[in-house]
């Protein structure tokens, strides 16, 4: 007989053991057993783990069948696009109502086409980031009302008082202009 024959009942023994004492606890605490999914059909079941791996714990006959305590949800009714009307949705072009927080507004100039953004809201202490351009190409036509940074292709522009900024941005020979209303 080898060294391992002897520790396989031993193992079985002890993995039953650790089985039946996490059963015996789940059933003391009294865990509600576990509903399927709203997905699931409640006739079809998964499959069990084999009676010789996992020994399935006996139910005590106080308690009713797990299939009785609660009722399983229907899945939600299919809808028809002959609901009610609704509001169309805002457009990119449309004037927006409201403005940002005191927020970083990350510009990226590879990625961005200036001609769609023509203004921007923030509250002060914003700050618009704009990524990938030289040193003193941006400009603001109310110096006052900003603090201009610049460092490794990176300008950040922070609104420190309210009222309206111009920033003109350089880009394919052509000066793009973002106005700025600060709150």
């Amino acid at each position: 007989m080898s060294p391992a024959a002897p520790r396989r009942p031993f193992r079985r023994l002890l993995v039953g053991g650790v089985v039946v004492v996490a059963a015996a606890a789940v059933a003391a605490c009294g865990a509600d057993p576990v509903a399927p999914l709203p997905v699931q059909p409640p006739g079809e079941s998964r499959p069990s783990p084999t009676p010789s791996a996992n020994p399935a714990p006996t139910a005590s006959p106080s308690r009713p069948p797990p299939t009785s305590r609660r009722p399983i949800a229907a899945p939600p009714a299919r809808t028809t696009a002959r609901g009610t009307p609704r509001p169309p949705a805002p457009t990119s072009t449309a004037p927006t109502t409201s403005c940002q927080g005191a927020v970083r507004f990350d510009l990226p100039l590879a990625e961005t086409e200036l001609e769609l953004l023509r203004s921007l809201c923030f509250a002060t202490g914003a700050v618009l980031r704009i990524q990938g351009i030289g040193p003193g190409l941006v400009t603001v036509d109310r110096p006052e009302l900003v603090s201009q940074h610049y460092e490794a292709g990176v300008v950040d522009i922070r609104f420190v008082r309210p009222g309206t900024v111009d920033v003109r941005i350089p880009k394919d020979a052509r000066e793009h202009t973002i106005t700025v209303v600060v709150r």
